[in-house]
């Protein structure tokens, strides 16, 4: 298939500050410890570390948030968020990144926060601060009615985000799907564990192929028919649109079930996937909301996708860098 690099440069040149885009799911803070490891501890067998560095960054849904944000979109995050220090640090984050946090629900619980104590460039341990059963019914309906709010208020697509902490539950999945009927708005999914019924009728569903595999009977190879075949076949079973497969250096795959498009990935050394799928399916939900076909949106995806894994750490795209991929791409 033949994409138009004109059209996707001007879409993202000139048509993101005009999408808007409700990211709802399990909002995380990333902390970082960076230290010094000179000895051991005379109190127990482990190495002290002189902390140098803090750092905390927006992670799970607020990650994909973030990159949506960087892309030039108007960004809606919902989900859950306790009254602490870290949900607080969270706030501010999103306030200087022009993140509305319309969508919010403050609960009783911590606010989901991982720590990692890196000592030199090893990671020495890591810290959850996280309640990860489902939130109360109360917490689930407040979230709901600020999910309609915003679809109200005229967001033109929905990202699913589930990192299984306790927001994606079947019966709020479910509203939210419907709701994305009820609206004419596209709701694409991030999918967590193997009960993918939760996400019955979901527009789009974007699962790596490690994820794919979890809903297989038997795993696929990473090649083109064995992708297409264990696609189509998690579609049928849990009545989902679409999906757009994320396939390593093998690239992306959008299927649907009559059309297949494969989008292979340029040679390049890989540092980091980390929040790889986070920023391929902000840039998708992106492309719907701006009204660009869902394959040129998927090669945007993917392209983005180049620009992360060629990072350390997690990483979020600006619009320039994806520009500047899609210029300097051969």
């Amino acid at each position: 298939m033949k994409f138009s690099r004109k059209k996707m440069t001007d879409f993202v040149s000139e048509k993101t500050k005009d999408c808007r885009v409700l990211v709802v799911g399990d909002i995380m803070l990333d902390k970082y410890f960076y230290g010094e490891v000179s000895r051991i501890s005379p109190e127990a067998p482990v190495p002290i570390t002189r902390v140098v560095k803090v750092k905390e960054t927006l992670g799970g849904a607020a990650n994909v948030a973030h990159n949506l944000a960087l892309l030039g979109c108007r960004t809606i995050v919902a989900g859950y968020i306790g009254n602490d220090y870290h949900g607080e640090s969270l706030r501010k984050q999103f306030i200087e990144r022009n993140i509305s946090m319309d969508g919010l629900v403050e609960t009783e619980a911590p606010t989901t926060t991982k720590i990692r104590v890196i000592g030199g460039h090893q990671q020495m341990m890591r810290l959850d601060f996280e309640e990860t059963k489902p939130a109360v019914d109360e917490n689930g309906k407040r979230l709901l009615s600020k999910v309609k709010k915003c679809l109200e208020a005229g967001s033109q697509a929905i990202i699913l985000s589930d990192y299984g902490k306790g927001v994606c539950t079947a019966e709020l999945c479910g509203e939210i799907i419907s709701l994305g009927k009820e609206y004419g708005v596209p709701v694409i999914v991030d999918p967590k564990g193997t009960d993918w019924g939760r996400y019955r009728g979901a527009d789009y569903i974007t699962p790596n192929l490690k994820e794919l595999n979890e809903v297989q009977k038997e795993p696929a190879e990473n090649k083109d028919e064995a992708v297409v075949r264990a696609a189509r076949y998690a579609m049928r079973r849990f009545h989902i649109g679409a999906m757009v497969a994320t396939r390593s250096e093998c690239g992306l795959s959008m299927v649907r079930s009559r059309s297949v498009v494969h989008i292979p990935t340029k040679a390049q050394e890989v540092f980091d996937v980390s929040g790889a799928g986070d920023t391929v399916i902000a840039t998708f939900a992106m492309a719907l909301a701006g009204g660009l076909d869902p394959a040129s949106g998927a090669y945007l995806a993917n392209l983005a996708a180049g620009v992360v894994v060629g990072k350390l750490g997690t990483y979020a795209v600006s619009r320039d860098e994806l520009l500047n991929a899609l210029q300097t791409e051969k």
